[in-house]
């Protein structure tokens, strides 16, 4: 359970690395998303979920 907790917070933090940096940035993208076609959102989703999957098996310790 502390792992998932610990997982979480970093995500949390990840996520609002942009709002905390970039707060118009992050306006101006939010406005243009419901333009954006939805096959477009999806293949973003996807490969977001493919690198994060990668990124957590790598650092994942003992893989062998």
């Amino acid at each position: 359970m502390s792992f998932f907790l610990s997982a979480l917070g970093l995500m949390m933090v990840l996520e609002g690395i942009p709002y905390f940096c970039f707060p118009k940035k992050v306006k101006a993208f939010a406005e243009k998303l419901p333009e954006m076609p939805d096959s477009t959102l999806r293949v973003i989703g996807f490969f977001l979920m493919m690198v994060g999957l990668l990124v957590v098996y790598l650092g994942g310790g003992d893989n062998a």
